[in-house]
């Protein structure tokens, strides 16, 4: 197809160069063009006549999406573009993750790409403008909750701001949700990015039952007789199956609506040799692929929760396999950036025979 060879020959390798080839320059690129297709809306109608054909609908926890494949948290952390990513055959975006307060992040150099493997690895540390900066592009954009002013449902993914003590996580999660659940179809809460100093540690059990009863109370307080907005939370891939077990159960009890399988894994398999390996950060793409199957393999063999699945998702059929596997959404990054928009179609095309 014209799209992946457009793609492949000649639009990454451009991208790919800017910036004397920085990755997170590119990054930064990239979400620039794709704002510019955005904000202008005979260009959207033109790119989405060529690029969001073949979704398949679907409705999970209440959400009515038009196609089974989003963007992945960590792609447009900011929002900037919210108007343009249905356009691009997205069926959903997930923004963020966003903290209370804005944050520069981890230092630069923080972004590398193992191109032979398929894989990026990164430790970003959530830097992003934070809740207030992105509720007022939301609200710039006349963005309500359900009110499907993109053209696509959003969700957005919540993370702790870096200097707010682990002791006060729950408030400084809570301070993020009161600026966001009113323009969210669903927030996810991410407590398993490996770039965050102890971040992980709210997987457990009495930590995470915490945070997420205190949100799903918070989403029925705020929503009044009206139906509250679904509490999905993101896990890592590095959890044993005890601990999933564990985290399922608190999941269920405390109102969860749906699980996100996997973010960024700390394991270095298949990429041991490589000069990044010993990067710290959490490695995504083809090497995650075989551990995201068997996750979602695993939650949905125990729970009727919805689960989405992402993570490693390269081509058409690694979502099949995810599909199989029990998840009803898919998310792509890192299948993304090395494979374009030409990914997003074969994945709608999959979705809509598959379902």
């Amino acid at each position: 197809m014209i799209i992946n060879w457009g793609y492949e020959k000649v639009l990454r390798p451009l991208l790919f160069r800017c910036g004397g080839g920085d990755p997170e320059r590119v990054h930064d690129t990239t979400l620039s063009l794709i704002n510019f297709v955005g904000e202008r809306p005979r260009l959207r109608s033109g790119v989405a006549r060529l690029l969001a054909g073949h979704r398949d609908p679907v409705t999970v926890a209440g959400i009515d999406f038009p196609g089974r494949v989003g963007v992945a948290a960590g792609l447009d952390k900011n929002g900037l573009g919210l108007k343009a990513w249905g356009a691009l055959g997205f069926g959903y975006a997930e923004l963020g993750t966003v903290t209370a307060q804005g944050q520069p992040g981890n230092a630069a150099p923080r972004l590398f790409r193992l191109a032979e493997h398929g894989a990026i690895l990164n430790r970003m540390g959530f830097n992003n403008l934070g809740a207030p900066a992105l509720a007022a592009r939301l609200a710039a954009a006349g963005v309500v909750r359900g009110n499907g002013a993109v053209g696509i449902p959003l969700g957005i993914s919540l993370g702790k701001t870096r200097t707010t003590p682990l002791a006060e996580a729950t408030t400084d999660y809570l301070s993020s949700f009161r600026l966001l659940a009113g323009y969210a179809d669903y927030v996810a809460v991410n407590v398993s990015s490996p770039n965050t100093p102890g971040l992980r540690t709210l997987q457990d059990a009495t930590a995470l039952g915490e945070l997420t009863s205190t949100l799903v109370a918070e989403a029925d307080r705020l929503a009044g007789s009206s139906v509250p907005v679904p509490v999905f939370v993101k896990l890592a891939p590095d959890l044993s199956e005890d601990a999933l077990e564990e985290l399922l159960d608190v999941c269920l009890s405390t109102g969860v609506a749906g699980l996100i399988a996997t973010n960024t894994t700390l394991a270095r398999t298949g990429v041991e040799q490589h000069p990044y390996a010993a990067e710290a950060g959490g490695l995504s793409g083809a090497p995650l692929a075989a551990r995201t199957r068997a996750v979602v393999s695993f939650l949905t063999a125990r729970t009727s929760l919805p689960v989405i699945g992402v993570g490693g998702i390269m081509s058409a059929d690694d979502g099949r396999a995810l599909l199989d596997a029990g998840a009803v959404l898919l998310q792509v990054y890192t299948g993304y950036i090395y494979g374009g928009p030409a990914l997003v179609r074969d994945l709608n095309q999959l979705t809509g025979r598959h379902g």
